[in-house]
């Protein structure tokens, strides 16, 4: 079971990134997946999330009319779009499948 992100980089307040999420080693479309972030000194946390089917998700208030959680389960793919993005936006993000993470990619906000 793998996880792979890809997608983070440096990018000004209010520009935009889409990360990805490669799934290998399980069926993907039988999971719910997860995007989590850990910015310095702080505890990871639930950015989002989206059911097996990518027909409902749920986002941390932080990010809520901000980011964007889909998945494609032809090419065991789960992204995460955000705009707006702001400084307090910096972290590793993380996708997670129960037990499993991914290696993490960095997003920084800054000017």
């Amino acid at each position: 079971v793998q996880l792979v992100e890809s997608g983070g980089g440096l990018v000004q307040p209010g520009g935009s990134l889409r990360l990805s999420c490669a799934g290998s080693g399980f069926t993907f479309s039988n999971y719910v997946m997860r995007w989590y972030r850990q910015a310095p000194g702080k505890e990871r946390e639930l950015v989002a999330m989206i059911s097996s089917t990518g027909g409902s998700a749920n986002y941390a208030d932080s990010v809520k009319g901000r980011f964007t959680i889909s998945r494609d389960n032809v090419n065991n793919t789960v992204y995460l779009q955000m705009i707006s993005l702001k400084p307090e936006d910096t972290a590793v993000y993380y996708c997670n499948k129960g037990l499993t993470w991914g290696q993490g990619t960095q997003v920084t906000v800054s000017s």
